[in-house]
């Protein structure tokens, strides 16, 4: 039964299966080589859809269900893929991851591209797993959402086939066991349809929904240096003409009355002169006291003695 599905995963599949035919026909491909003969329709991505998943950037929609979405998506420089990524509500179930990990190790190893996200290391196509260790992680990080790329043709049977798995993942057309009697089962993750947890690494430029290339990293880069070399070359000219300062005149000593030295007539400063201060403080204090002939100068006037 698993191969039979897988025949409309992968459009090189479907050929002659005579021993004669070699080569696929031209009619193995395009929708006349599928049953149903319709092309797969793609929707726009949602607001919260996730810009890359693995290392797949997402391009489009092409259907949901309760226990996830399917995406188109590709490999830098690669091929169109199909992306199942769980659910928050169903990737946050054991049982439910288990029932995803056993649906994917049941197909073909080229039907399946890659595949990662917690608990997908194992199984016959563990091989396909693709680790991301090597991001930079935080202690209360998520664990994150089960993903697996499947090889895409474009046709609505291999959307389909996606479905399928999702479909086993929440058991929606899985038979009761007896007759249903009592109230009605329903998963209790179920209303929790939003996507699982993802991680990006490294970081896109804001606004894009794809990586840069190496011309717009190299032109970023030289619109930088540019930048900074006419900020040296400004600042060089704002500061380079400014007129010398001079500097502030000398600010005269609180000790010094006038700010200039008396001088005697040989102009010589007068070691006997006395100071401004002693001056001052004899003025405001004046003695009635008849001087000795000692402390008397040459100069001095005598005291009148009727005062």
């Amino acid at each position: 039964m698993a191969h039979q599905h897988l025949r409309g995963v992968v459009s090189y599949v479907v050929m002659n299966e005579s021993p004669e035919a070699d080569e696929p026909t031209p009619e193995a491909f395009g929708p006349s080589a599928h049953p149903s003969g319709q092309l797969a329709d793609h929707y726009p991505l949602h607001s919260d859809d996730p810009v890359k998943i693995g290392d797949y950037w997402l391009d489009a929609r092409l259907t949901a269900t309760r226990a996830g979405m399917v995406f188109t998506a590709h490999e830098n420089d690669g091929d169109a893929v199909m992306v199942v990524l769980l659910a928050a509500g169903a990737a946050g179930d054991h049982a439910a991851r288990a029932r995803f990990s056993g649906e994917i190790n049941a197909m073909h190893i080229d039907t399946v591209v890659a595949r990662g996200g917690q608990g997908q290391d194992d199984g016959l196509l563990g091989v396909r797993f693709r680790s991301e260790d090597d991001d930079p992680v935080v202690a209360d990080n998520q664990a994150l959402a089960p993903w697996v790329a499947l090889a895409f043709d474009g046709s609505r049977l291999a959307v389909e086939e996606a479905e399928r798995v999702l479909h086993a993942v929440d058991l929606t057309f899985v038979p009761p066991l007896g007759e249903p009697k009592g109230p009605g089962y329903k998963l209790h993750w179920s209303d929790d349809t939003t996507h699982g947890a993802t991680r990006l690494w490294p970081l896109p430029w804001p606004g894009r929904t794809d990586r840069a290339g190496w011309i717009s990293i190299l032109v970023s880069w030289l619109l930088m240096l540019l930048i900074a070399a006419v900020a040296i070359l400004l600042a060089i000219l704002v500061f380079q003409n400014q007129p010398p300062v001079s500097p502030p005149p000398p600010i005269p000593s609180q000790g010094s009355g006038s700010g200039e030295p008396q001088e005697s007539g040989s102009g010589a400063p007068s070691s006997g002169s006395s100071e401004p201060g002693n001056e001052q403080s004899r003025s405001d204090n004046p003695s009635m006291q008849q001087p000795s002939g000692d402390e008397s100068g040459p100069g001095d006037p005598s005291p009148n003695r009727r005062l």
